[in-house]
């Protein structure tokens, strides 16, 4: 299924001099007059095609009620907003910061996230080669040695959150982050582009690996789209 626009237009009104959400995080917004709301993007694969590495059970639950929950959670939060602000109302302004990061962030890692993998029959788990493949032997040694890295912040990360494979811009260099929650990748800095996300919240994983998430680390390798990262890549270094 072809991945559909994950944010549509609604008329929000902007006499407030609140300025229109910017397009970001390769989201693929579309502008509107106002604020942008947000929608489900369709998978470009089936629930059940990631597995035995990640189940179809957990997938069909990951999308359809997780992650429909921050889009729907994000959308009525911007209605409260523009509320709000046609009130004047400073307080719950302040009040639904919270929420719109919250639920507005779960949106765009997920977003990210189902992108980051591709079924093994379709090329899942190929590594990367030609600039992302150089760049990750320059700045880890060698791809083994980043998904050591990563499969170990990402199991040390206490509670909930992400751990990204990232471009630093200004540095123009790979890095390893974690985020909190789901907080995305440019709370981190604004130089930072995210390449590839793994969810570590226990939705992603507990139905099939219970509480051993080193285990769903390991395994996640083995449908991850190397060919996705690279081509976001090559478009933030060209």
């Amino acid at each position: 299924m072809a991945l559909r626009t994950l944010f549509s237009k609604k008329a929000f009104t902007t006499a407030s001099g609140f300025r229109p959400i910017a397009a970001g995080d390769r989201c693929f917004l579309r502008q509107a007059r106002g604020l942008t709301v947000a929608a489900l993007p369709d998978l470009a694969y089936d629930y059940g095609a990631l597995e035995p590495a990640i189940s179809g059970e957990i997938m069909r639950l990951h999308h359809q009620k997780h992650h429909q929950a921050y889009v729907t959670n994000y959308n009525n939060a911007l209605e409260q907003l523009e509320t709000a602000v046609a009130k004047g109302d400073a307080s719950a302004v302040v009040r639904l910061q919270s929420a719109i990061k919250f639920n507005g962030g779960g949106h765009i890692n997920h977003s990210i996230f189902w992108k980051n993998l591709k079924p093994v029959n379709e090329g899942g788990g190929e590594p990367p080669h030609s600039t992302l493949g150089w760049a990750i032997d320059t700045d880890f040694c060698s791809l083994e040695a980043l998904v050591q890295k990563m499969n170990a912040e990402g199991a040390a990360l206490q509670g909930s959150g992400w751990v990204w494979l990232a471009l630093d811009k200004g540095s123009k260099k790979l890095c390893v982050e974690t985020t909190a929650n789901q907080d995305p990748l440019v709370t981190k800095g604004a130089n930072l582009v995210p390449l590839l996300g793994i969810d570590v919240w226990e939705h992603a994983y507990y139905l099939q690996y219970k509480n051993v998430r080193p285990d769903y680390l390991k395994n996640i390798w083995k449908v991850i789209n190397w060919k996705y990262a690279s081509e976001v890549f090559d478009e933030e270094t060209a």
